[in-house]
């Protein structure tokens, strides 16, 4: 082992722009995959006649294929067919893809977590279906669906090494590189590599248990008011 021939200026530099393309790749699917599959999670939640059933086929057949697939077809497939992507943008594509279809069964799950009460006692206040699920529905949703969102992105974000098979430039990538100089580089390299995935992904599941933790102490003190409502009406 080399740590020191590893972690020259030029290494951890190199490195360190392989994990800006990486946080670069991750933030933009993040937020197409979000927005994407918010809207199609909303929209098989609402049950439309046909088009439910045609999202439901393409959100299972994405979840159920390897993302690795999905990105050998973003990149070597779609060209066949005219659609020609560079590398960067064919791996935010097959990304926002596949995180689509899992972010949207999240917020599917979320919208049917509501208790079916309170939309009825909406519905029966005048609201219509749309002002149901923007006023009452949504707000509650989002709430229990930030802690599973948060891992998903976790997960998202580690699943950009994979675009290692497309050359994309990112951190494993260049590790690759820097590892191929030397077989004493191999350990201090990944080790560097492990520790700089370590520090963002474990920074976000802090914040996702936080999130969670605060959403259950919110749902304890909802069920205590609700006990001391009913114990007073008694």
């Amino acid at each position: 082992m080399d740590f020191v021939g590893a972690y020259t200026g030029a290494h951890v530099k190199f490195l360190l722009e392989g994990f800006l393309v990486t946080l670069q790749v991750a933030f933009i699917s993040i937020i197409c995959s979000f927005l994407i599959g918010s809207i199609i999670g909303i929209l098989r939640y609402a049950k439309i006649p046909v088009l439910s059933q045609v999202l439901m086929l393409l959100v299972e057949t994405i979840r159920n294929l390897p993302l690795l697939l999905i990105i050998f077809f973003t990149y070597f497939a779609l060209p066949e067919m005219g659609m020609k992507l560079e590398i960067k943008t064919a791996a935010i594509v097959a990304l926002t893809i596949f995180e689509a279809a899992m972010l949207s069964e999240i917020v599917r799950s979320g919208l049917l977590s509501i208790e079916k009460g309170q939309i009825e006692a909406a519905r029966s206040s005048g609201l219509t279906y749309l002002q149901t699920l923007q006023y009452v529905i949504l707000p509650q949703a989002l709430r229990r669906m930030v802690p599973p969102i948060v891992s998903q992105f976790i997960s998202l974000l580690k699943d950009t090494s994979l675009a290692v098979i497309i050359a994309l430039p990112e951190l494993t990538h260049n590790a690759q590189i820097i590892n191929g100089q030397s077989v004493n580089y191999t350990i201090p390299t990944y080790l560097l590599v492990a520790v700089m995935f370590f520090v963002v992904n474990f920074s976000l599941s802090l914040v996702a248990r936080r999130l969670e933790t605060r959403q259950k102490a919110g749902k304890h003190k909802t069920e205590i008011q609700k006990l001391k409502t009913q114990n007073l009406q008694a």
